[in-house]
């Protein structure tokens, strides 16, 4: 702020000691932030000294934040009144049911996934978190994947839009143009309409883009007015995307037997819990399902992990679970940590298989080279028949 209305670079020990002398860490941290982010750069003062002067595109857009001016951003125009006009209620079902439709997508369920088309999954997959095996027509949830259903939506929503920018080059949009309107929307109102009057061509597809992830409302493709939802407006502030967050801890009771109670009526939840169990009985409000072993290998062959499992059911267990020590009961934590062990019994290597030396001389001599190189994976010194790396 003391920089900014100074069109000249300062010193940088003028600036060190606007901050006092316990705080020399955080001062480093925040001259390499700054400097990361291009908020300012060095420049030369009189005398030799070297000084830091504000970015100029920076300076001026702060000035505008603070005092005003500028040019109106593009929706900024006020518009008339919409008589298909949607209150906050409908905004915050409209978001979640939409992005519901990519989890459900990722968890292989049917229900509400038929909505997901192929720029969604095809940033799933590009991302890592979807993966399509060889001979499969649809991809299946991975490692990370499964990582990323256990996250709350509003982290969620950020991590996908981030793989999703970045890949804007390649349908043809512009990375700024695109960048500059998601901010924008995070300095929306909720429940507020905006105008598309004044948006580029490549802002126009991609507000058609955060239209099938939830983060818009608008009634039909061509309409000229939009409503940013509760997923596009807490976009910047960390805060939780939605109120009625299907992250909803406390509706899993686990006993001994392997037996698996979850009391929820969210299709998402029941299709996460059966990606590892076998699912036995279905009620409106509970589901019942059992842990086995050819349900957890099925589950581990996804590249899901024996302590991903147990940290789900942990994080989601009832609040009479919680009052249990440990949480999840031991002889179901060893059983699904045993039957992830007995996938690494053996170890697969890539190597070469060197064997027909004419001599025992040459044969140990290439050998001892691979030791050195720490190269050798096997050797059968009587056959002269060794393997590298």
């Amino acid at each position: 702020m003391r920089l900014l209305f100074v069109e000249q670079p300062v010193a940088q020990a003028v600036i060190s000691q606007w901050i006092c002398r316990h705080s020399e860490k955080e001062r480093q941290e925040v001259v390499t932030a700054l400097t990361e982010l291009r908020v300012w750069h060095t420049q030369s003062v009189v005398g030799g000294m070297m000084g830091w002067i504000l970015n100029p595109v920076f300076r001026e857009n702060m000035k505008t934040a603070l005092l005003g001016g500028g040019h109106v951003w593009p929706g900024g125009m006020k518009l008339p009144t919409d008589k298909h006009s949607r209150d906050v209620g409908f905004l915050d079902k409209y978001a979640l049911e939409r992005w519901e439709c990519v989890l459900h997508f990722m968890v292989g369920s049917s229900e509400g996934s038929d909505g997901v088309n192929r720029d969604i999954s095809d940033v799933l997959i590009n991302s890592g978190l979807m993966a399509r095996e060889e001979g499969e027509t649809l991809p299946s949830i991975t490692q990370e994947g499964f990582q990323f259903l256990l996250m709350d939506t509003s982290s969620q929503v950020w991590y996908f839009l981030l793989q999703y920018l970045d890949s804007v080059h390649s349908r043809g949009l512009d990375l700024v143009s695109c960048l500059a309107f998601l901010f924008q929307l995070s300095f929306s109102t909720l429940g507020k309409d905006y105008s598309t009057e004044g948006m580029s061509e490549s802002q126009l597809r991609f507000l058609q883009h955060l239209r099938e992830f939830g983060l818009v409302y608008q009634r039909k493709r061509k309409s000229q007015r939009y409503y940013p939802t509760r997923l596009a407006i807490n976009i910047a502030t960390g805060v939780k995307a939605v109120a009625s967050d299907t992250h909803r801890p406390g509706f899993i009771v686990v006993e001994t037997n392997y037996r698996i109670y979850a009391y929820t009526d969210s299709p998402l939840q029941v299709a996460l819990i059966a990606l590892f169990s076998e699912m036995l009985y279905r009620f409106p409000n509970m589901v019942v399902a059992n842990l086995t072993r050819d349900s957890v290998r099925a589950a581990l062959a996804r590249g899901i992990t024996a302590e991903q499992i147990l940290n789900y059911l942990r994080s989601h267990a009832h609040p009479e679970m919680l009052q249990k020590n440990p949480v999840v009961p031991p002889t179901m934590t060893d059983q699904i940590r045993l039957w992830e062990l007995e996938r690494d019994r053996l170890t697969f290597t890539d190597g070469v298989l060197y064997n027909q030396f004419l001599s025992q001389t040459d044969f140990e001599m290439l050998r001892d080279y691979a030791k050195e190189m720490d190269v050798l994976v096997w050797e059968l010194p009587e056959k002269r028949v060794m393997v590298f790396m």
